[in-house]
């Protein structure tokens, strides 16, 4: 899957200007710049290279377009790894990448966080970590797959959408998803097409969880969006396809994600395992839990090296979720606070707590660990100061990152008299990150504003070929 792909060295239109392509953006467009100036991003260009492309949009001072010749072609360009990747016509949109050598894309990620460290929070980490990194193929538990009848092809279409388009992708195979699921694409679209419901069930997400007592590929759940009561015969179609696909298990969403339920009771539950810490977490197919089980494991692992929590320190485990971070830091802290943003997570990340609590001493016991609600992106420095101090924090934050949180501690630190009860600040934060510039945004509170400073900072490969950027940093206070 990596060998690299013939050089095309015939220009099909040989009175276009040839640029030379300087770096890749984190839309995995080559960056030219004309003779004049003018920047050029290029579908399908990789650094160092030598091309032509035709231009499908201009502005005042940049255009963007498409390589349509390589007369130099760089080293790291690699043949991709799946028949629906590529510029053509109905290429699949998942994937950005699979042209550029996986260690080349782990790069450009790395440099994607600096530059945003720096030119948003104007903040230089003392040191780089080494990316972590995992399985380029058939790492993805987690995905929502669009669904539709194609009344023109006389086919269910099941996967992602084509490349900027609104159009499903003919997939047949997608080699990022787990082997049986990929090979269980195209008897999905037959399965739908037999259905009486085929022109009302717009969605499947999957959820794959991992086999009892392994980290190996386990049940595999599969919710089906139906926006119309199944008949009896589709049910018992949707059970003759569990009954003959290992580790197949149908649920039904009518609904919001409220009305998510088993078809069938039974099976395996889901479930995914932190062996290092002996901790098995069970969810939900619709729960949040990362798209990559191998990167997650070793992703922990880091996060609790990095914090070096030791058995008389109390920790907080801000946006914890169903408890990813917390039960494997209850593992070694005298105590843990887990805070999350509503009632029900709170619920299932306890429940999850008391399932790991060992039935006998034969391992050591969970520490002390407590779950609370809290509207993390509306914190004070007075509801900072009510959950008590903490020697360390873990901070994983969604998307939107955690600016409340940083704002609050630079106010904290900048009006001491705000720090009541005796409330002093964490010494190390590590900070898990899904977006590099609300990270550097937040750094750049902590660093400048908190009292912290940057010592590590490092990317994640979490969604190898796509352009998603994860990450890692840890902050010590001066």
């Amino acid at each position: 899957m990596t060998e690299p792909i013939e050089e095309k060295k015939t220009p099909t239109n040989p009175g276009d200007e040839w640029l030379q392509v300087e770096s890749l953006d984190l839309d995995a467009q080559g960056v030219a710049h004309k003779a004049d100036g003018m920047v050029v991003f290029i579908e399908g260009a990789l650094p160092f290279e030598e091309v032509q492309f035709n231009v499908h949009r201009r502005k005042n001072n940049w255009e963007q377009g498409t390589v349509t010749t390589i007369r130099r072609e760089s080293s790291q360009r690699v043949r991709p790894g799946c028949p629906h990747f590529g510029l053509h016509t109905g290429a699949c949109g998942g994937c950005k990448m699979q042209h550029l050598d996986p260690a080349a894309q782990v790069a450009v990620k790395q440099r994607a966080l600096e530059d945003n460290l720096w030119h948003l929070g104007k903040v230089r980490p003392e040191n780089l970590l080494r990316p972590l990194e995992g399985p380029a193929w058939h790492y993805r538990y987690r995905a929502r797959l669009s669904v539709r009848h194609v009344v023109k092809k006389g086919t269910v279409l099941i996967g992602f959408h084509e490349r900027k388009s609104r159009y499903l992708a003919d997939m047949q195979v997608c080699p990022v998803l787990p082997k049986q699921v990929s090979e269980m694409l195209m008897p999905l679209r037959a399965l739908i097409g037999s259905m009486d419901a085929r022109e009302t069930c717009p969605q499947i997400e999957l959820a794959c969880g991992d086999a009892p007592g392994s980290t190996a590929l386990g049940t595999i759940a599969l919710v089906l969006r139906h926006l119309e009561p199944l008949s009896h015969a589709d049910i018992d179609r949707l059970k003759a396809f569990a009954a003959s696909n290992e580790g197949v298990q149908w649920w039904l969403q009518a609904k919001g994600p409220e009305t998510v339920k088993l078809l069938e009771e039974g099976g395996t539950p889901l479930a995914y395992r932190l062996p290092e810490f002996g901790v098995s977490m069970p969810f939900k197919p619709t729960d949040f839990t990362q798209v990559n089980p191998h990167i997650n494991r070793a992703l922990v692992g880091k996060a609790l090296r990095l914090l070096d929590v030791q058995p008389e320190e109390r920790v907080i485990d801000w946006f914890c979720g169903l408890g990813n971070f917390t039960l494997p830091l209850a593992s070694k802290a005298r105590e843990v606070l887990g805070i999350e943003g509503s009632d029900t997570l709170v619920a299932r990340a306890t429940d999850n707590f008391k399932k790991n609590q060992p039935a006998t001493t034969a391992r050591r016991a969970l520490s002390a660990t407590k779950f609370v609600a809290r509207n993390l992106f509306e914190m004070t420095p007075a509801m900072l100061v009510a959950d008590g101090s903490a020697d360390k924090w873990l901070v994983d934050p969604p998307r939107e990152g955690a600016f409340a949180l940083a704002k609050a501690m630079a106010d904290l630190h900048q009006q001491p008299e705000l720090r009541t009860d005796g409330w002093t600040p964490p010494k190390r934060i590590v900070y898990v990150s899904c977006n590099p510039s609300t990270l550097a945004r937040d750094a750049g509170l902590l660093v400048h504003q908190a009292g912290y400073r940057c010592t590590f900072a490092g990317v994640v490969n979490m969604f190898p070929h796509t352009a998603h950027v994860e990450s890692i940093a840890v902050f010590e206070l001066e």
